[in-house]
């Protein structure tokens, strides 16, 4: 699989000298297998650069893709009415995701967009999007094999787990635990199940200890927390996401050693903080989670 990063910011989009090098959009990526169509994870503010580098490609009229929605907060949905293939063009785009309680999908989005939050609502769009409730399932799009499962954030937040001609990739960008700072707690066995074995794991890693002790009612997690997830369920890599929008560029960099000194001790797997245009290529049990170029062979319509 390829494994593109368009924003890997979580709560905020947020911009800036010291925040340049990551990036400062929201939860977007974008995984492509050959004779596969795109598949997106989360609608976060990257994926309006999604769409953009689409136009500029003459590829967005066609479009045909579907998107994971891990859940329904503003940084994981912003993207949307900016994605230029259903926004402007004809194109078509499938959402899966959890309801609210007791509102759909579709009716959660037709909540939110719409006066006075915003101008446009879902039926005003130029391309066609259908919304799909799912909770703990497996299902199929393509011929890429879904997994989802509920993950401990605030209010209903699925994880999910693609897999493709053996090859697989778990995403949970929220994901809240108190850890504590000498590896003591728990995690869930539903998100081991989920990540285990996985060839790379995209994984929340929002806050310092300080932070986590002061914030645990947003439902995130340390650096450490991502990397005892790895540790614990197998992983050949993990890429560091949803970055707090109040950390540099450096603090990134700092707390992506952190990370990479800590899986060295604990079984060697690979570790990469991600950022904006940050590109891996993805093969069954290599763990290689450096950045690659396109896998030839996949499609975007």
């Amino acid at each position: 699989m390829r494994v593109e990063f368009f924003g890997v910011r979580g709560s905020t989009p947020c911009d800036g000298p010291s925040v340049s090098r990551y990036g400062g959009n929201t939860s977007c990526v974008v995984v492509e297998a050959p004779g596969e169509s795109p598949l997106i994870l989360d609608l976060g503010t990257g994926l309006r650069g999604y769409g953009c580098g689409l136009e500029a490609q003459g590829r967005a009229g066609g479009f045909e893709g579907a998107a994971l929605l891990t859940h329904l907060h503003w940084d994981h949905i912003q993207g949307l009415p900016f994605f230029g293939p259903v926004s402007t063009g004809g194109g078509a785009l499938d959402v899966y995701g959890p309801p609210y309680h007791d509102a759909t999908l579709s009716e959660a989005f037709a909540g939110v967009m719409c006066p006075p939050y915003f101008p446009v609502r879902p039926g005003d769009l130029a391309g066609t999007v259908r919304f799909h409730d799912v909770g703990s399932d497996a299902f199929a799009v393509g011929g890429y094999e879904i997994r989802s499962g509920w993950v401990p954030h605030t209010g209903p937040t699925l994880g999910f787990r693609i897999e493709v001609a053996g090859v697989s990739v778990v995403y949970v960008p929220d994901h809240g635990s108190a850890f504590g700072r000498g590896g003591e707690g728990t995690v869930p066995q539903a998100v081991l199940d989920l990540c285990a074995g996985a060839d790379l794991l995209i994984h929340d890693a929002q806050y310092t200890h300080e932070e986590q002790e002061a914030k645990a009612r947003f439902g995130h997690c340390t650096v450490e927390y991502a990397v005892e997830v790895a540790r614990r369920s197998g992983v050949r890599g993990l890429a560091l996401f949803h970055h707090d929008p109040a950390h540099s560029d450096a603090l990134v960099d700092a707390l992506a050693a952190l990370a990479a000194e800590r899986a060295a001790h604990a079984g060697g797997f690979e570790v990469v903080a991600a950022h904006e245009g940050l590109v891996l290529g993805v093969s069954a049990g290599s763990g290689a989670v450096g950045p690659m170029p396109a896998v030839a062979g996949a499609t975007s319509s």
